[in-house]
């Protein structure tokens, strides 16, 4: 595995299949943590129209459920796929539940913390719906926020997308 990109890594989708993220080499990479019963829930819409609108142009977004916040995804994995379908029409892929922080914390998460850490260096992820934004060679451009709202990366991702 490369250690300077995300392509060595691979995830579980929502029905329990191993993803190599190697089949995303070439694409934009907006990599979320998410939760079905947050505050920033409602950014699901969001991701899901960026998704829609620059899917054809290369961007690729990965929702990564996780309840090691406040217990905000108490779902299983069908559960989750069930709420984010009927709830916000997502059709972009979900992986199952994981954890972002912590000794059990996904090797995918543990990389892009360490590529982009968060405030005064703080590798920890504070909350739901933090947002990693990658490069098409599967380098980490940049860290957002929980609170960022997915329609304000459009200016970055379009940069991305023209590189």
């Amino acid at each position: 595995m490369n250690a300077n990109d995300v392509y060595g890594f691979q995830a579980t989708s929502l029905t329990g299949s191993a993803i190599d993220l190697a089949q995303y080499r070439g694409k934009v990479l907006l990599i979320v943590n998410t939760a079905s019963q947050c505050m920033f829930t409602s950014q699901y819409k969001a991701l899901e129209e960026t998704y829609r609108q620059l899917n054809d142009e290369g961007l690729e977004v990965l929702g990564f459920p996780c309840d090691q916040f406040g217990n905000q995804e108490p779902g299983n994995e069908e559960e989750i796929g069930d709420f984010c379908e009927r709830n916000y029409g997502v059709t972009f892929p979900l992986f199952a539940k994981i954890d972002v922080n912590g000794e059990h914390a996904a090797p995918l998460f543990k990389y892009l913390k360490h590529a982009a850490p968060g405030l005064l260096g703080s590798e920890m992820i504070k909350w739901n719906f933090t947002k990693f934004l990658l490069r098409k060679d599967g380098t980490v451009y940049k860290r957002y926020a929980p609170q960022t709202n997915p329609q304000s990366l459009r200016n970055d991702i379009n940069k991305l997308l023209a590189e």
